[in-house]
Formats: C-alpha cells, sequence, structure tokens
C-alpha cells in the first residue's frame, strides 16, 4: 500500500561543466615532493650538454620537475609491460615481442619542446627498465620545401597541412608493430628542409619520445572509423604551455642569438637575416610570430591541450611553476 502522506522529493545539486575538471593541479612545489626518494639523474656536465639556444634549464628544474615526472613515467612503464605480458600469457603466446612505450610532446614554437624532450630522454634512461631511449621530431615528416612551394603552403609550414601525415602514421604504426629496424626522415634546421636520403634508424627502443607542434592534433577532415590519430599511438602525452606573450618574448630572444651564431652561416637558409640591425631583427622576429607562428598557435596547437595527459605551465623565466594532471 503506497503512502497517503506528501512525498518529499531529494534533490541533488550537480556543480557547473565549469567546475569538473579531469584534471588534478599541482603547484611546483607540490609536484616536486612527488620525487620521492628519486635521486637526481643528471650531473651539471650532462645537463650543460643537453640545453638549447635560449632554455637554461637548471639542476634545480630537473630536481623539481623532470625528476618526479621521471618517476611517474617509469611506473606507468612498468604497468604497460605488465599488460602486455598479461595479454601474451591470454594468447598463449611464447615467443614476447616489444612494444616501445611512446610519448608525445606538443606545445608551440619557441616553447621549449625540443630541450625539455633531451632532458627527458636523458632522465629516462638512467632507470634500469628503460635504458634505450630515443626521440624523434616530428620536423622529419614535413613534405620537402619544393612540395610545400608547389603547393603554396611555404608560410604555413609548421601547420597540420604541412606534414605528410600518412608517412608519419606510417611510421608511428611499425613502432607499435615491433618491427626490428624502422626509419624516420631527417630535418637540417640550418637548411630549413629534409635532408634528401638521409634516415634516422629507431631500433626497438624501451621508450620513443616523439616531439613535435601539432602531435595532438587530429586528421584534416571529419573524423571516422578509417581515419586514425598521431595520438592514437600514445601512451602518454605532455603539453608545455606558457602564455602567448611569453611565447613571443622567447621567439624574439631566440632569433637574435641565432642572428649572431647560424644565420652567419652562408648557408644557412636565413642568412638574409644575419645583417640585420638588431631592431630591424626584432621587427622581423615580431611579424613572423604574429603572421605565422602564433596564428598556428590558437588555430591548431592550443586547442589541442587539454588531449594531454600531463600539461606543463612555464613561468616567463622558462621554469614551470603549475603541473596539470589528467586522470582520466
Amino acid at each position: 500500500m503506497l503512502g497517503s502522506g506528501p512525498r518529499v522529493l531529494k534533490t541533488t545539486t550537480i556543480a557547473p561543466a565549469a567546475a569538473i575538471s579531469r584534471y588534478t593541479d599541482f603547484s611546483r612545489e607540490d609536484w616536486s615532493a612527488l620525487r620521492a626518494n628519486t635521486p637526481l639523474l643528471l650531473s651539471e656536465a650532462e645537463l650543460s650538454a643537453l640545453r638549447g639556444v635560449n632554455e637554461q634549464v637548471s639542476l634545480r628544474e630537473v630536481e623539481d620537475i623532470f625528476v618526479p615526472l621521471s618517476r611517474l613515467l617509469n611506473l606507468h612503464v612498468a604497468a604497460v609491460q605488465h599488460l602486455y605480458g598479461a595479454r601474451r600469457e591470454f594468447l598463449g603466446s611464447a615467443t614476447p615481442r616489444k612494444v616501445p612505450y611512446i610519448i608525445g610532446i606538443a606545445g608551440s614554437v619557441a616553447v621549449g619542446k625540443s630541450t625539455f624532450s633531451r632532458v627527458l630522454r636523458a632522465c629516462l634512461a638512467r632507470w634500469p627498465d628503460h635504458v634505450r631511449v630515443d626521440l624523434v621530431t616530428t620536423d622529419g615528416f614535413l613534405f620537402p620545401n619544393e612540395i610545400l612551394e608547389a603547393r603554396g603552403l611555404m608560410q604555413r609550414k609548421g601547420f597540420p597541412e604541412s606534414y605528410d601525415q600518412r608517412r608519419l602514421l606510417q611510421f608511428l604504426a611499425e613502432i607499435k608493430s615491433g618491427v626490428p629496424i624502422v626509419h624516420a626522415p631527417v630535418y637540417s634546421h640550418l637548411h630549413y628542409n629534409i635532408v634528401p636520403g638521409a634516415v634516422q634508424a629507431v631500433e626497438q627502443p624501451d621508450i620513443l619520445i616523439l616531439e613535435g607542434l601539432n602531435v595532438l592534433q587530429s586528421p584534416l577532415g571529419p573524423r571516422d572509423s578509417s581515419r586514425v590519430f598521431v595520438s592514437d599511438f600514445f601512451d602518454f602525452s605532455i603539453y608545455l604551455d606558457a602564455d602567448p606573450g611569453t611565447i613571443e618574448r622567447w621567439y624574439v630572444e631566440r632569433f637574435l642569438r641565432l642572428r649572431e651564431t647560424v644565420f652567419q652561416n652562408p648557408n644557412s637558409y636565413f642568412h638574409r637575416y644575419a645583417h640585420l640591425s638588431e631592431e630591424e631583427a626584432i621587427q622581423t622576429a615580431r611579424q613572423i610570430w604574429r603572421d605565422i607562428n602564433l596564428v598556428n598557435l590558437r588555430e591548431n596547437i592550443q586547442p589541442t591541450r587539454e588531449r594531454a595527459h600531463l600539461i606543463l605551465e612555464k613561468a616567463a623565466y622558462h621554469g614551470v611553476e603549475r603541473v596539470r594532471l589528467r586522470w582520466v
């Protein structure tokens, strides 16, 4: 029998969507504490050889940011290796197949991806469980300049459409399939072009780091069952973030340094900038940044940030001040 009294409806307050996040935030201090008892993985001499043109990574940065990150990734690699072992047992496969763990690193031009990737590679290679760590950049998968020129894409170099996505996807598929030796094309920053016939041999590393502007970008056109993302091959992905105004300053500073060094080489694609005055060089760098790199950042790179497993937010002094770790 139903009760005759008035029914009281219980209500539940649902937080607005904006308040729900898949990420857990860490301050620099909180993240540093997660290193536990992990020792410092690099010496000052080793770190000095890894620094970039305008990236002064300190041992303190390695201690606070890279050591906890390498510990997290070490745990992830062990878990994935265990999963593959369980799968082999289920399938009754007596022959183990080595499947590299792939880490994708994304972010804007001049945000420090190259230096970050080199330092991370060196740190990860110090762990006994995965001493073979390879680093490949997506620059090698850009179309050669002659193709970009024929398609009118030279001013959009670095945009998604300037990459040979099919070749990149094939490279990653072969890596994940356990192909013994996979070749990646090589890019020359001096000549600003693919090096004809040159390849980087990747021979079944424990970990592969793939660094590039648009590694979290989806393929062009609508996605359907036949389309594959580059990031579908990633076991973990990292996005290096900073305020666009700060990145512009870093880009200009790097341009001025290159003007005094690499651009002085007569064989440099950018040798024409070597004799600019400092004021002219600053104006040129700012125009390139605003007309090309900032457009790419806003339209293609930054919108993929929330797809990363880890977001590292850098302050004006190049150090990471905030870490966001995705749980789902």
